[in-house]
């Protein structure tokens, strides 16, 4: 599959070392008049080489628009689609005569589903690939924006960096995601839920190994008591409960309060050591420290985790809008 959502669906393209990545995204409302530099500033945040820890591949991130727009900019409602080119790849790097598998990679289990797989930068199972998740993203965000939903994220290494590098190593880390001023109602039950549905678009970027929302696994270790949301007086849309422990969803839905979540990553696999590993025909040999890679994945991962939220977001907007009165769509919006 190489598509998200349902009425807000987003399909791309491309690999890491081809001439472009892309995407089409379908069922933007129409006549919305997006501000085009919110996913230029998202693109700009994810950008590699800006930061210590995070790869050198000079990559502008330029999108281009191609579809989708009116001449005076507003959404025609229509397939708006994009392409943003290639710039820096050096497949130089992935020119080893015996193809080593890279362990903990995409190499040999694309192998073993297709017979074929580009080894350059990993082909379609890059992280290059979230560049047009981010593109894409940025509108939502955009569009979000002027419903007054904002969603914010911060990424954390999970140790030191500068240290990792110098091993010639990497670490892992985390996000934390926060989105605000959407109210109650939002989510889809029971198989459709809120935090299901936030929880599988974040475990499809490169990388991620673990979800939580609200208090996640600390509430294992949590009593009833400790855990609960009481209700203020008064109900007041905005900010139903005292404290958060739900993370802004209950039932799969909603509350009023903010959402929050977090999205944990493993450290690089591709690391500049040397590496004991097996050949496409399972002869041992070594994979040789070379290429651009980061040294924390998710310095960079914060725009990808903002853009993956704000997808699942307008989707589930849009599906309330659909399926339930105009009345409640109408509060939802």
């Amino acid at each position: 599959m190489n598509s998200f959502g349902t009425l807000l669906r987003l399909s791309t393209f491309g690999e890491s070392h081809g001439p472009a990545m892309g995407g089409i995204l379908d069922g933007m409302p129409p006549g919305l008049h997006l501000d085009l530099s919110i996913a230029e500033g998202l693109l700009a945040r994810r950008r590699p080489g800006q930061a210590v820890g995070t790869s050198q591949r000079k990559e502008s991130d330029c999108v281009e628009w191609l579809s989708g727009f009116s001449p005076e900019g507003l959404t025609l409602g229509s397939s708006i689609g994009f392409i943003i080119r290639n710039k820096d790849a050096r497949s130089k790097d992935y020119d080893l005569e015996l193809r080593p598998l890279r362990p903990n990679h995409a190499d040999f289990t694309y192998m073993e589903k297709y017979g074929i797989h580009d080894f350059r930068g990993g082909g379609r199972a890059s992280a290059r690939e979230t560049v047009s998740w981010v593109a894409a993203g940025g509108l939502v965000l955009a569009w979000l924006h002027s419903l007054g939903i904002s969603v914010s994220a911060e990424s954390f290494p999970g140790g030191d960096v500068k240290a990792a590098m110098c091993d010639g190593d990497s670490i892992g880390g985390y996000v934390k995601c926060r989105i605000e001023g959407l109210k109650a109602g939002v989510g889809q039950p029971v198989g459709d839920k809120l935090h299901a549905r936030l929880a599988a678009a974040m475990m499809s970027i490169n990388a991620a190994k673990a979800f939580e929302y609200g208090d996640g696994i600390a509430a294992a270790s949590m009593r009833g008591s400790q855990a609960a949301d009481l209700f203020k007086p008064g109900l007041p849309k905005e900010s139903p409960c005292i404290t958060n422990h739900s993370g802004g969803v209950q039932g799969g839905i909603s509350n009023g309060m903010p959402v929050e979540l977090r999205v944990w990553f493993k450290p690089t696999p591709t690391i500049m050591q040397e590496i004991s590993t097996v050949d496409m025909n399972g002869r041992p040999c070594t994979m040789p420290p070379a290429g651009r890679h980061d040294a924390c994945v998710a310095l960079r991962a914060a725009p990808i985790v903002e853009a993956m939220a704000a997808l699942v977001i307008g989707d589930l907007l849009l599906q309330g809008a659909a399926t339930e009165s105009f009345g409640v769509a109408k509060r939802i919006f």
